[in-house]
């Protein structure tokens, strides 16, 4: 849960009052208001025939003695989560393309988190919204193998979608095309494996949690989550159309309220544009950035309010939900005796340690929780590809001034511009006050939800050839041209990056010409023909990827497209990041098909979402207008200018045979790449510590007898090892205890709290010695009492055997 205080708003509600028409039932609710809502009923039924009075008895002894919903479930539901973090050290960071970006450590644990809905005797479908950059074809590939393996046909590459929330902070080297993992030295097995493992236990977890249920649809409004970053583009769009719209961005935040027949709420996903840049690009903290931790942010406040018998807003700190204070019950009010009581427990030597201690310490651990579904919270991405989470605009590092408007560059190096967010100068602030704002506005969303999702489930799956496509355009005054999508290219103005992360060298953004120095360099890999030069233009190609095949494919070519139905939601899956204006136009002509095909389930009230960079990644899709421009953008709009108009003959086709119960062709299978992957990254040969010091020993305690106040941060060191030997799946580097009692420890924070952070160092690159620096800011809902830090671990012997170990801090006192 976030640990730093932040600036108070509304109470936030019960978690279980979800409209004036739905009242859930479940066993965190007490039954009295029930009770007394239904004896009102009896009194003014009393006249009624005796029937009546009957069923209302009959009603109230199943209330009493079962758990019930007063709505008909109509979809089976069920939600999964799993641990997808990866390897915290050594691997290059994706989305970026920082080559100095190396994951050290932990800002907080990345996860996988899925839902399934179905027809009881029907339809079925799968989301997966990652703590990642993006999805993966190759993984999605291994995932529905496995799946297959596991259940048959049941979960395909039709019904199952896989989508990344965009953060820039998580392990790369999971992606099967080279030029998405030059900067981490080729694939990282570790990568790919967190990921293929995490999306098939999430669901699997998800399919054995299926269960009666309802879904609630709502739609709200966030304006302070996102700026447009290229506005020069966004203003070549028509005028008429960017007149129907208020903002440059997307401002609506579409969520959905899954509610289980006996449980009651289990779990709430959400769709809002906005980058995962709120954590810069010399960041080396694992984080699911503002996105990621919104979903903690939810989670744990579900957990501290959902599941108590009654609702306090005691139990939240400045709108944040406290764990800790209503966990220890009899905390000591005695400076002196805490500081007695602290001293006696000294840091402890590294010890051996089992794997399963790391798993069954966490604040979190499942071996804990009740036999219940754990509540699931997730904030998926939606059309972002111009939505910057930095929204106090672009500023010159070097005069403080604004950056040029039009090329983002400052005295005409671009490498100076920079967006600020909202906790600059501090890219942590930033990424908790916009994942803050996001988790407010979701949670209001989810206590106000009244709408309830009914219909069929469906859902239409085509792989399309993008890099030859025809694409049939009407011609004003009648008829149509007939145009055509390019191989793959990237323009000159892809290097120059964004204000979120710029480039280097001398690229800038808007650039229509390019130069003859990067051309020469350029055609030292591939020269562009005439053909491709022209179909690509006004974009000078920087990079022929799509006709690079050494040493195997730079580029995809043939791309999944996607729309999963569940009642009056629609889900259109892109494998890329639409900017605003064509996320607009896709859906506009998605809807106006279903509207028009002349079936009535399909009326004005229908609901149109996309989700982005899913299933694979395939970069920008821009309109014809902004492609013009060639911002970062259009530059990275790989098919030529007429990439979204081909998305939109498309998705047309998958929406006419959605409407009319119509199959699709398959299409061209994408290739399987992964016994060509090459790898560069050297493996961990062997650690070691100084004579006399064991692994998990403090090389820097706390300070004896000290006393630290919310807001204080805490430092220890200890003696570590590579956190590649074991990833800790599920379980944690670091952890926060605090005393109960005399002797007992209770695990309070953990990789997963936003006020913990787990940084590995070693002195080079080839030392076998390293240090892990545990850093706790105390947050403002921290329980006043006597605390210490441990740490786990697993070290490599020369031989190759694994280790595990842990050690802990001296205890201090919080007050």
């Amino acid at each position: 849960m976030p640990c730093p205080s932040s600036p108070s708003t509304t109470s936030l509600h019960k978690p279980w009052d979800h409209g004036k028409n739905e009242l859930i039932i479940g066993s965190s609710i007490p039954l009295v208001s029930v009770k007394m809502e239904l004896f009102s009923a009896f009194n003014l039924h009393l006249r009624r025939p005796f029937w009546l009075l009957i069923s209302l008895v009959f009603l109230l002894l199943l209330l009493l003695n079962s758990r019930v919903v007063l709505s008909d479930p109509n979809y089976l539901i069920g939600l999964g989560s799993y641990d997808i973090t990866g390897p915290a050290a050594d691997v290059n960071m994706m989305g970026y393309a920082n080559t100095d970006q190396i994951a050290s450590g932990v800002h907080f644990r990345l996860r996988a988190r899925a839902f399934i809905v179905a027809e009881p005797k029907g339809n079925r479908v799968v989301f997966v919204n990652l703590d990642a950059c993006m999805a993966s074809q190759l993984v999605t590939i291994k995932v529905i193998e496995r799946l297959k393996a596991r259940y048959g046909d049941l979960y395909t590459e039709n019904n199952v979608a896989i989508s990344g929330l965009h953060s820039h902070a998580g392990p790369g080297g999971y992606l099967q095309y080279v030029v998405y993992i030059v900067t981490s030295l080729g694939f990282v097995r570790q990568s790919f494996d967190a990921l293929v493992d995490g999306i098939e236990k999430c669901i699997i977890q998800a399919h054995e949690n299926l269960h009666p249920g309802s879904i609630f649809v709502n739609k709200g409004e966030i304006l302070d989550a996102g700026a447009n970053r290229s506005p020069s583009a966004y203003l070549n769009n028509p005028a008429e159309e960017r007149s129907k719209y208020k903002y440059d961005v997307d401002t609506e935040m579409t969520l959905l309220k899954f509610v289980d027949t006996e449980w009651g709420p289990v779990g709430s996903f959400n769709w809002f544009a906005t980058h995962g840049t709120s954590m810069s690009r010399t960041n080396s903290l694992i984080s699911g950035d503002n996105k990621g931790a919104a979903a903690r942010f939810m989670e744990d406040w579900f957990q501290q309010n959902g599941i108590a018998n009654s609702y306090s807003d005691e139990s939240v700190v400045d709108g944040i939900p406290r764990r800790i204070s209503n966990i220890i019950p009899d905390l000591h009010e005695n400076h002196h005796e805490l500081l007695e009581l602290a001293a006696s427990f000294q840091s402890s030597s590294g010890q051996p340690a089992t794997k399963i201690l790391s798993i069954a310490k966490r604040v979190r651990s499942a071996l804990r929780q009740a036999d219940k579904p754990g509540f699931v919270s997730a904030f998926c991405q939606s059309n972002c590809g111009d939505v910057s989470p930095n929204v106090l605009g672009t500023f010159c590092i070097d005069t403080g001034l604004p950056c040029d408007f039009n090329h983002s560059t400052c005295g005409g190096k671009n490498e100076l511009c920079y967006g600020r967010g909202p906790g600059y100068p501090d890219e942590f602030e930033s990424t908790r006050i916009i994942g803050e704002r996001q988790f407010r506005k979701a949670v209001d969303l989810f206590n106000t939800a009244s709408e309830k999702l009914n219909g069929k489930i469906d859902h239409r799956h085509s792989f399309v050839d993008f890099s030859q496509l025809e694409v049939t355009l009407p011609k004003q005054g009648g008829g149509s041209d007939v145009v055509k999508t390019c191989p793959a290219a990237m323009g000159f103005a892809f290097a120059a990056g964004t204000t979120d992360g710029p480039g280097a060298f001398d690229f800038e953004q808007g650039d229509n010409e390019g130069n003859a120095f990067w051309r020469l360099v350029r055609n030292f890999l591939k020269t562009p023909g005439k053909e491709q030069v022209d179909c690509q233009h006004p974009k000078p190609i920087l990079l022929d990827t799509g006709e690079m095949k050494k040493p195997y494919d730079w580029a995809p070519s043939i791309l999944p497209i996607q729309i999963l139905r569940i009642g009056q939601l629609v889900i259109l899956s892109v494998p890329g990041e639409f900017t605003t204006m064509a996320g607009r136009r896709l859906r506009d002509a998605v809807k106006t098909v279903l509207m028009s095909s002349g079936n009535s389930e399909f009326n004005s009230n229908i609901h149109v979402v996309i989700a982005g960079l899913t299933n694979t990644y395939s970069q920008y899709v821009t309109t014809f207008e902004e492609y013009e421009v060639q911002r970062y953008e259009g530059a990275s709009t790989l098919f030529g200018p007429h990439t979204l108009s081909a998305y939109i003959q498309e998705f047309k086709k998958l929406a006419t045979a959605l409407a009319t119960g119509q199959s699709v062709e398959p299409g061209p299978q994408p290739p399987d790449l992964l016994d060509k992957q090459i790898s560069l990254l050297t493996p961990v040969v062997m650690d070691a510590t100084p004579p006399g010091v064991h692994f998990g020993d403090c090389s820097s305690d706390v300070p004896q007898n000290s006393t630290f106040k919310r807001a204080d941060t805490v430092t220890v060191v200890f003696w570590s090892a590579c956190p590649r030997n074991d990833l800790m799946t599920e379980g944690t580097f670091s952890l926060v205890e605090i005393l109960q009692g005399k002797d007992s420890w209770f695990p309070a924070y953990d990789d997963d709290d936003f006020c913990l952070r787990f940084k590995w160092s070693r002195p080079s690159k080839l030392s076998t010695r390293s240090q892990a620096t545990i850093e706790w800011r105390i947050p403002q809902s921290a329980s006043p009492g006597v605390y210490r830090i441990r740490h786990f671990g697993a070290a490599k012997s020369f031989l190759g055997s694994i280790s595990h170990f842990t050690g802990s801090s001296s205890a201090f006192v919080v007050t």
